[in-house]
């Protein structure tokens, strides 16, 4: 299982690397204040805890998955319950999934 924290532009032997536990999509934790994410692996949990390691804080973490031949996002994942602020799996918050959005396309979008 490979999870690896992307900082800068992924390669496309980091992305075939992310990509071998699923094989056509990636889960993800992505940290929207420090704008890095770490993907791979079978859990956006395992994702979240490389993340929590590696210096980010739990309140900018969120899950989402990355299909990228259709270049999409799936922002839903268990680890983005969080009472009083988003009350579901799916990300509510327009301004966070635009955010995500951004992150994603810079970090992995051309790859």
């Amino acid at each position: 299982m490979a999870i690896l924290i992307i900082r800068s532009h992924a390669t496309p032997s980091q992305l075939a690397e992310m990509l071998e536990e699923l094989g056509i999509y990636i889960k993800l934790a992505v940290d929207v204040e420090r704008q890095v994410l770490a993907g791979g692996g079978r859990r956006h949990y395992e994702c979240e805890q490389i993340l929590l390691e590696d210096g980010s804080l739990q309140s900018n973490i969120w899950g989402c998955d990355w299909t990228p031949v259709r270049r999409q996002i799936a922002y839903e994942s268990i680890i983005n319950i969080r009472p009083r602020i988003n009350n579901s799996m799916e990300i509510l918050d327009a301004a966070i999934r635009n955010q995500i959005n951004q992150i994603l396309l810079n970090l992995l979008g051309n790859s």
